[in-house]
């Protein structure tokens, strides 16, 4: 699970965004709403550890956060958290397959191949495995990027935008998948958009002041 407590945080110009308290359970959804510039992937950021808080508390599994170094918080992210961000980053030169077992290697994880074949059978991207990111069109790479956030059983999972560039078909087959493996896992989801036509999909919002 995830709370935040108190969150603020200070961009380098000297705008503060002070946010909300939030939490979100094992198995359970949590949609963060707001227009362009109110501060959702600064938040996002917040939660996964990408971005540091000027105060408050976030607290992860149990950890906050907040007081871990820098190794520590890389290597607690990797264990802990999947993200699947609004633009799908892969290496290019390698195989759908193995960009998805990227996440455990990073993790220090074992591939669980066996894992990866149901994920992929879940997600209608089984045959898809042995091709290149680049062959993929925008929907298959999000069902992919749900794979490989998934695939080392995090406690949560941080969506930026996940469904942005999708049509209202793939909207809502992403975000229904996306729910269906975070319930199956125990994960805590958090997605941060401003695609209104997510609202009838995860009811546990919060929308952000502009």
């Amino acid at each position: 699970m995830i709370s935040a407590n108190k969150l603020t945080y200070q961009y380098p110009a000297g705008k503060t965004m002070v946010y909300p308290d939030l939490e979100a359970t094992g198995g359970n959804a949590l949609l963060i709403l707001g227009k362009s510039g109110c501060g959702k992937t600064t938040l996002l950021h917040l939660l996964g550890g990408l971005l540091h808080p000027k105060n408050g508390h976030v607290t992860i599994h149990g950890k906050d956060i907040t007081t871990l170094s820098e190794k520590a918080l890389d290597q607690f992210r990797g264990q802990h958290i999947g993200f699947v961000f609004q633009k799908s980053y892969f290496v290019q030169s390698i195989s759908i397959k193995d960009n998805i077992l990227l996440a455990p290697y990073l993790a220090k994880k074992p591939a669980d191949t066996s894992r990866l074949h149901h994920l992929a059978k879940s997600l209608g991207i089984d045959h898809l495995l042995h091709k290149l990111p680049a062959t993929l069109s925008q929907g298959e790479q999000q069902r992919v990027s749900i794979a490989r956030a998934i695939i080392h059983h995090p406690d949560l999972v941080l969506a930026d935008e996940p469904t942005s560039s999708l049509d209202d078909e793939n909207t809502a087959t992403v975000a229904r998948l996306l729910l269906q493996l975070c319930r199956e896992n125990g994960a805590a989801l958090v997605v941060v958009t401003h695609d209104e036509r997510l609202k009838s999909i995860i009811p546990n919002q919060i929308t952000l002041a502009p």
